[in-house]
């Protein structure tokens, strides 16, 4: 429905109560309407996984088509990430937010800063999908909100052609809320448990979940030591939990990414349940670490594993947990995986330790043999140096190829003195291009990185603390920040605007007409700023 026919309806509506609403403007409210566009969290989540569904199938048919995305921990991190999208690339096309534990865990947490282990308030995640929704809702307002008070300028000037470009521009207006891939961490409990939290994220806008095969109650940061894996059966109940919750809340197009942290994960709390040789406890079980059983049998408290009519005793830690025989962990991973697509998964993440496109291209290629159309969601992690993994991958290069390395120290290659090499150059090239290449490579459909802006955060204030109150003074502040926002057009220069402040003026009129007492007077000081 056009703009003009939308104040038409609710002109009718206005002018049947008889007069009672009279002081109701009928364009003011349609332009309420086209500034909510979304009413609930499930009117998002519905969106947001359309949008990824419909990338998935152009991904599949130009593998150049890859999404990306970047971490968040507060609603104004996305809004600006959104905006700036936007303002730099003319749309969102294939650009997604993240939503990550560890953020939530070490920033957002009651408790005060926590390691990435899921000790943090699970009703934290969904509160943050909220407040990531409500900040991007608030920049489509902002941002339509120009756009009308433009019109009636326009309109003022007597400009018509002018008013109905704009008016164009409203009615096609391109919204900031998109996909959230969110992170339910390995599931906060239970089977059940992570049904009721899912439930709650999707309510709050989340058309992705992201979900992980490590024990809860000892769940780590995918980059850190002591992970603990869970038998295929019970995280793929997990999985069907979120994909219960999707579609009893009428996401049919939820998406379910299903995280393996086996590459890293050298431990299991259980035994898997087998029920005869080849089932999928019993290849969980393959993996075990395991001693024969001495002809006099085994020691008290034993646990005894029955492979081929011989007996064999898991390697039990002081700790309780069970050991994987090391070196299997690129066979766990592709297990899991296809696992996982074959049971309900749409999307896949292999943690690893390094960024490496062909260490990922060889299990994908695998896991591929079985499901062609398998695609993966990569961490472009900050728990990797990309600079001494890179320098160090072209220095192994060059040797294999014979060229002479001997200028450098392959252990420093992180060294300053190498930042203007032949050899860092070309390190910094291929990171430049890791996400392309391992996209057409290794079946990456998906980049992002999980930490960013907590690292932005702390670069950005270190300068400027030592800007400010060093000899710099107030300069340091405004050459390097408010300066800088006003030379690159940051829409929070002004940043009365940026909270809602011109919305909250237009919104007085509506209510009380010339009575309105507005901010945005000659007075207010963001005038200053054009």
């Amino acid at each position: 429905m056009s703009y003009q026919d939308q104040i038409t309806e609710v002109s009718q509506l206005i002018k049947s109560k008889n007069g009672t609403w009279d002081g109701i403007n009928a364009e003011a409210v349609v332009r309420m309407r086209l500034q909510n566009r979304f009413k609930t969290g499930l009117d998002i989540a519905k969106y947001t996984a359309a949008i990824m569904r419909r990338d998935m199938a152009a991904y599949d048919a130009d593998t150049t088509k890859y999404t990306q995305s970047l971490g968040c921990w507060h609603g104004f991190i996305g809004q600006q990430k959104v905006i700036s999208i936007k303002k730099h690339f003319g749309t969102t096309e294939r650009r997604y937010l993240y939503l990550s534990g560890w953020m939530v865990a070490a920033l957002r947490s009651e408790f005060g800063p926590l390691p990435d282990q899921s000790m943090h308030e699970k009703t934290s995640v969904p509160a943050l999908i909220e407040e990531l929704y409500t900040f991007l809702r608030q920049a489509d307002a902002r941002e339509l909100n120009d756009i009308f008070r433009a019109i009636d300028a326009a309109r003022k000037a007597g400009d018509s052609a002018k008013a109905k470009e704009l008016l164009t521009q409203a009615e096609n207006h391109q919204t900031h809320v998109i996909p959230i891939i969110a992170d339910i961490d390995a599931g906060f409990g239970n089977a059940e448990a992570t049904y009721l939290l899912a439930k709650k994220m999707i309510e709050a806008g989340a058309g992705a979940l992201q979900i992980e095969n490590q024990v809860s109650d000892e769940k780590q940061c995918g980059h850190q030591d002591g992970k603990v894996t869970v038998p295929h059966e019970d995280f793929l109940a997990k999985v069907r939990a979120c994909r219960y919750a999707f579609l009893e809340l009428g996401v049919d197009d939820g998406i379910v990414v299903t995280r393996t942290d086996s590459l890293g994960a050298g431990l299991t709390k259980q035994i898997a349940v087998s029920h005869k040789p080849g089932d999928l406890g019993d290849q969980y079980n393959s993996f075990l670490d395991v001693e024969e059983v001495p002809a006099g049998g085994g020691a008290n408290g034993d646990v005894i594993i029955n492979r081929d009519g011989k007996l064999f005793r898991p390697k039990r830690l002081p700790s309780n947990l069970f050991q994987f025989r090391k070196g299997t962990g690129e066979d766990r991973c592709v297990l899991d995986s296809i696992t996982s697509l074959q049971n309900g998964a749409d999307l896949l993440w292999i943690e690893t330790e390094k960024p490496h496109v062909e260490q990922i291209a060889g299990m994908m290629d695998r896991i591929r043999a079985v499901i062609p159309n398998a695609k993966l969601v990569y961490n472009n992690s900050p728990s990797f140096n990309w600079t001494i993994n890179f320098r160090q991958q072209v220095y192994d290069a060059w040797k294999e190829a014979g060229k002479d390395v001997s200028a450098y120290d392959r252990a420093g290659l992180m060294d300053v003195k190498y930042d203007g090499s032949d050899l860092a150059a070309e390190a910094d090239e291929k990171i430049r291009t890791f996400q392309a290449d391992a996209s057409k490579r290794a079946g990456i459909f998906h980049h992002l990185i999980t930490l960013p802006t907590y690292h932005t955060a702390a670069l950005s204030t270190d300068n400027l603390a030592k800007e400010y109150f060093g000899e710099q003074g107030m300069l340091g502040y405004v050459l390097n920040v408010q300066r800088q926002e006003i030379r690159q057009k940051i829409a929070c220069a002004k940043h009365q605007n940026m909270a809602g402040s011109d919305i909250g003026d237009d919104h007085k009129e509506y209510f009380a007409g010339e009575a309105a007492l507005k901010a945005g007077g000659a007075d207010n000081t963001m005038n200053q700023f054009g």
